[in-house]
């Protein structure tokens, strides 16, 4: 007796006969390159053979747009005769400076140059030398500027070229940068004098010039 003939297996695995499913077809599995997305074009360097740069943007960036408002040197020209006079009438006013002697009249080097401390400096040396103008000489960068005060008040804006044309050599090499407080000589720091040897420099200062 001839067996009975089968139905060849479909590709689906279904037996002949039966309309294969029309369902959803899962994709094959394997190692296939996946779709690259809007996101990965954006996010993947266009040359992969170029370096990385490292960047680091910082958080404040104000002092990238604008320089500094703070002087990097500002110093009071003055008349006084001698760097010791000076340093007591500051050291009166409390006011941190080095006194500088020259043969024109003495410099005060100010240490604090933070905001108005430079005008207020101005305005307290100039009151206590009455009736005697002094000049307030600041140097941000390589930008001069000099103004004068006398009696507390600001007064003219100067041209700082005619200031340092008939200046010393200490206040050009300092405005220069070619020497520093440090290696000048005969400087007197007002730190360094009390308020009672400030009144007696002072008034013997005062004696002295009416004598004259």
């Amino acid at each position: 007796m001839s067996p009975e003939p089968t139905t060849p297996a479909q590709p689906d695995g279904s037996e002949g006969g039966h309309e294969p499913s029309h369902g959803p077809v899962d994709q094959p599995r394997g190692d296939h390159t996946p779709r690259t997305t809007e996101t990965d074009d954006m996010t993947t360097p266009q040359n992969p053979e170029e370096p990385e740069l490292d960047l680091v943007i910082p958080d404040d960036i104000s002092s990238l747009l604008s320089p500094s408002s703070d002087p990097e040197l500002a110093v009071l020209v003055t008349q006084i005769a001698g760097a010791e006079p000076l340093a007591a009438a500051c050291s009166l006013a409390q006011l941190e400076i080095d006194a500088v002697p020259t043969e024109i009249g003495a410099l005060a080097v100010l240490r604090d140059l933070s905001g108005d401390a430079p005008q207020r400096a101005a305005a307290a040396v100039s009151t206590l030398v009455k009736g005697v103008p002094l000049i307030l000489l600041t140097r941000r960068g390589e930008q001069l500027s000099a103004t004068r005060w006398q009696d507390g008040v600001e007064g003219d804006v100067l041209a700082p070229g005619l200031v340092l044309g008939g200046a010393p050599e200490e206040l050009e090499d300092l405005v220069t940068g070619q020497t520093t407080v440090a290696e000048l000589s005969g400087v007197v720091p007002s730190s360094g004098i009390s308020r009672w040897k400030a009144m007696r420099l002072l008034t013997s200062t005062a004696r002295k010039a009416r004598k004259k």
